[in-house]
């Protein structure tokens, strides 16, 4: 198996639900499995999720937990989750999905480049940059 780099999201207890809206923003599969699953039932973390992984239709695997009690959890800084592409609908529909309740910081738009870019920090916290090239339909 070559090797993989794959984005690692941490949550303050609001995986489940950030990993579901990410399913439904690019399909896939997503499986989870949470601390009660793997031997602590009886515990405050048992519903919390130890390990969630989605797997797109487009190739690319986000990945992500929830930080358990007596971790400190840091929100996401100094990265950026970018999408670059050509295939214009799809990239601006899910644009348009991960800016609901989120905090758009460039507007999607044709820059000087010649392609559409925009960012944003959707609603889970989760910092977005997309690349649309010239060329897409």
């Amino acid at each position: 198996m070559a090797s993989l780099l794959t984005p690692y999201l941490s949550f303050n207890g609001n995986a489940r639900d950030a990993l579901e809206f990410y399913r439904d923003v690019f399909g896939g599969e997503l499986d989870i499995t949470t601390f009660g699953s793997l031997g602590h039932p009886d515990t405050p973390e048992a519903d919390l999720v130890m390990h969630g992984r989605l797997e797109t239709a487009a190739g690319f695997t986000m990945m992500g937990a929830d930080t358990p009690p007596g971790m400190t959890f840091a929100p996401a800084a100094g990265i950026t989750m970018m999408l670059s592409g050509d295939d214009t609908e799809t990239l601006h529909a899910s644009w348009a999905k991960l800016a609901e309740g989120g905090i758009v910081g460039t507007d999607l738009a044709k820059q000087v480049w010649g392609d559409e870019y925009g960012d944003l920090v959707d609603r889970f916290g989760t910092p977005w940059g997309f690349n649309i090239s010239a060329g897409g339909e």
